[in-house]
């Protein structure tokens, strides 16, 4: 696991850690598309909505971190970038990446989520935050 320095307070030092297995496929995905001397970061986020009530997204960014954004850097291509308001709810969270025979992907695990779905894409916080929406697969 990836351990992460965070460009923000102190008690956000460890929001997000990046798996070994995922670190190596966003780079490839970077390595694929960055142009020289472009930044690309990874941006994390959640929504509500998902049949838990929030739901996890994912995207390269190539645009300019925003001002409320939490800036995680976790190598020299690669740096993950959070919004003040997911953050709350993805703190202590690992990205990591399966390789499963029937399809794999990355994945979220969030110590915050106290009840997922079963299509693995949406979760409950204990506050229960968030407007459950049926899946739409």
């Amino acid at each position: 696991m990836v351990s992460m320095a965070v460009n923000a307070p102190e008690s956000a030092s460890q929001l997000i850690t990046v798996s070994e297995a995922a670190l190596g496929q966003l780079t490839s995905l970077i390595d694929g598309q960055a142009q020289p001397d472009q930044s690309i970061g990874l941006r994390v986020f959640i929504q509500s909505g998902g049949c838990s009530g929030f739901s996890y997204g994912m995207g390269l960014d190539e645009n300019a971190p925003k001002d409320d954004d939490v800036i995680i850097p976790v190598s020299d291509s690669l740096k993950v970038y959070v919004d003040s308001y997911s953050a709350q709810y993805l703190d202590g969270a690992e990205i990591d990446y399966v390789d499963a025979l029937m399809g794999g992907g990355f994945t979220i695990h969030n110590p915050n989520a106290v009840r997922t779905c079963s299509c693995g894409h949406s979760f409950q916080t204990s506050d229960g935050a968030g407007d459950a929406r049926p899946c739409a697969h």
